[in-house]
Formats: structure tokens, sequence, C-alpha cells
């Protein structure tokens, strides 16, 4: 096998792309501190119980995982980095009041999420801690749906679930609770006949509601429906009112309500959306609210935030164009170093020609150049 051969569903990130992706990067990132957002930068590598405080199976097929031999530990390469911003915001800085975090770095999968998906995501994300309101949910939603608009991206359609529900349905039935992550797969899936199939022994009340989510998707005028057939539970009663508020929060996006969508990981308590666009067979951004994830780290705190992948993002944009730059001749000369120094400091892209590589091809669109005239260094515009 030639050495340069990289696994399957890895690969290099070639100037143009990676010139997207981190100009992406940095549009968001500058986005995130306007609303407040502190920048945290989890290590790649944690102790796996830190790195997957709730029990999740998927979570655990899709991480990396090998022996630290300084402690003799197990010890995963971070698949989401969710988890790491919540270690952080319950152990390390522990604060009192409202925390708003973000990130931004590669992720590692065992297997790809999709045909075309990369094993190495590029994650970005946004997160609140410390307020449990459905203020913090509005203002999280905002944030995804604005990265999206910084993006370029239209066309963008909001889906929202709400965990609470399932959680209010099994919250009463033992049995189903034994089952519940099997419930979970059978909803994601919209099974109702392997729902029909597990639930013929519940009681009759909680068989009827679970068997009725899948049917409860399309526009916001399912909410009105899930009320008419859910159990009329405070709990319930306050999801759907949840759900019908962050729907008219939702601004230019089309509104899609599902609430059988679980989809990521095991550790959601309440309102959860994903967002599409066309060109995407999958969700290009998740979020939703975590409140129990710092009772592992010793502090329970409420949570909210979502996050995307980053390369996914870049994909979906228009090819990067060349940057206007000026040729520069070599030569170590004062004044062209002078000039050279000046022109860069002003924020120009400066290349100087080695010799014997005049014609080289490259990411910059050379259309100016500096030249010696009379002995004095000028810029000239290039013939196009």
């Amino acid at each position: 096998m030639p050495n340069w051969l990289l696994p399957e569903n890895i690969a290099d990130v070639l100037p143009s792309e990676a010139r997207k992706i981190e100009e992406l990067r940095r549009a968001l990132l500058d986005k995130f501190r306007l609303y407040g957002y502190e920048l945290v930068m989890p290590p790649m590598l944690e102790y796996l119980d830190s790195l997957m405080p709730v029990p999740d199976q998927g979570m655990d097929l899709r991480m990396f995982k090998l022996v630290d031999q300084l402690s003799g530990r197990t010890m995963g390469l971070r698949a989401d980095m969710t988890t790491q911003v919540a270690r952080i915001d319950a152990h390390l800085l522990n604060r009192a009041a409202v925390t708003r975090l973000c990130y931004a770095g590669s992720v590692l999968h065992t297997r790809p999420s999709g045909l075309h998906a990369t094993r190495e995501p590029l994650q970005i994300g946004a997160e609140i801690y410390g307020h449990a309101g459905l203020e913090a949910d509005a203002e999280i939603q905002s944030l995804a749906l604005a990265s999206l608009h910084i993006a370029g991206l239209t066309n963008v359609r909001l889906d929202l679930c709400h965990a609470g529900i399932l959680r209010s349905l099994l919250a009463d039935e033992t049995q189903a609770q034994q089952h519940a992550a099997a419930i979970i797969s059978l909803l994601r899936a919209k099974d109702v006949p392997g729902l029909q199939e597990l639930t013929a022994s519940f009681a009759a009340p909680v068989r009827a509601a679970l068997l009725a989510l899948p049917s409860l998707y399309g526009d916001s005028s399912v909410l009105a429906r899930a009320r008419s057939i859910l159990p009329a539970t405070p709990a319930i009663t306050a999801a759907l009112d949840e759900l019908a508020l962050l729907a008219k929060l939702a601004g230019e996006a089309s509104v899609t309500i599902d609430l059988a969508d679980l989809s990521g990981y095991q550790y959601e308590s309440g309102a959860m959306f994903s967002l599409y666009v066309p060109g995407l067979p999958n969700a290009v951004a998740r979020g939703g609210r975590y409140d129990h994830v710092g009772e592992a780290f010793g502090r329970a705190r409420p949570a909210t935030g979502f996050s995307m992948d980053l390369r996914e993002l870049a994909r979906l944009l228009p090819s990067a164009q060349p940057v206007a730059a000026i040729r520069a001749p070599w030569g170590r000369e004062p004044e062209l170093v002078a000039a050279i120094t000046g022109l860069r400091d002003a924020g120009e892209v400066v290349i100087q020609i080695l010799p014997g590589h005049e014609s080289e091809q490259q990411e910059f669109d050379c259309d100016r150049e500096i030249v010696s005239e009379n002995g004095k260094f000028i810029i000239k515009k290039l013939r196009s």
C-alpha cells in the first residue's frame, strides 16, 4: 500500500477549500463573540468516562479508544465536544452566573455518519449554561440560524422536537422505561410496525401516545393535533407550549414539527432542533437542551447549545475565488524590502517570485507587480 494513501473517509483539505473553511470559522467565531460567547479549546484526548458521562451506545461505537500508558486507564479521542464544554463549565469555570461558551475543533469518528461523510468533522458550536428558561433556547436557535445566514445559505428548514414529551410518556410506565433505547430507535426510524410489536403489553394510554408520535409530523398545525392526541400532562403541555414559541421565533426559516425526531446523542432533556438546507440530506446543524450532563461532573447546570460541521457546511458554499495579489521580484534591496513590508502591513498579498519559477500557478491572482523604474520600485498593473 502506498505510504501516501489515507484511511477511508479521511482526507486532506487542499488550499482553496482550507481557505474557505478557515474564513467561515473566523466569521462564525466572531459572530459568537458579538453575542457574548467565550472561546474554549478542550483537548482532543480525555479519559473515556469524562468524554461519555451519560451512557450512549451510539457514542460508544463512534469513539476511538486507547489505553493511557501513564495511568493504565481507557482514554478516548473525542467524537463530540459538547460534553467537554459542559465539563469545563461545571468543573473548571464553576461560575454561578450564566456562562456562554463556544468552540471549534476536529472530532474523530470510527465510522462515517453518511455515504460521503468524513470521519474527521470540524465541529463548531456554542453553549449556554445556567439558565433554565426558554430564553436560552431561543437565543441558541437564533444564533444557529444566524450562523447559516453568515454562510450565505438560504431556504433553511427548522425541524423542532422535544425530549420532554417522550420522557413524560415513559415516566409512569416501568416496562416502557426498560425499553427506552429501543423505543427511541424505532421512533427515529418511524418504524410503526416495530413500535406496535414492542408496545403490545404497555398500558393502553402510553401505547397509543407512542404509536401516535411518528404521525405527528408537519407544519406548526401539528402542535394542535398533538394537544388533542397526547396525554394532557403538565410536562407535555409545557413542552408543546415551548415548541409553539420557538416556531414563532424561526424568522424566515420554514418550520417543521417532528415529535418522533430524537436524533442526536442520549443527553437531550428539552427542546431540540435540526436545521436543513437544499443540497444536503442530513441536518447541517443540531441543537437542544441537555440539563443533566453536568451532574456527572459534580454540578448540574441548565444547558442548551448547538453544533455543526464546518467541513460539511463549507462544501455547500461556492468555490473560493482567487485572491488578488501583487507579484514582486526576488531581491533583498532595502528599498524593495521596505516596499513589500509596507504593502503587507496594509493587508496586501505580496508574493516574491523565486528565480526560475516566474510562471507557476497558485491560488492567488497576481493582477499587479512591483517593478524597478528609474531606480525606484513602483506598482504596475498587469495585463489581463
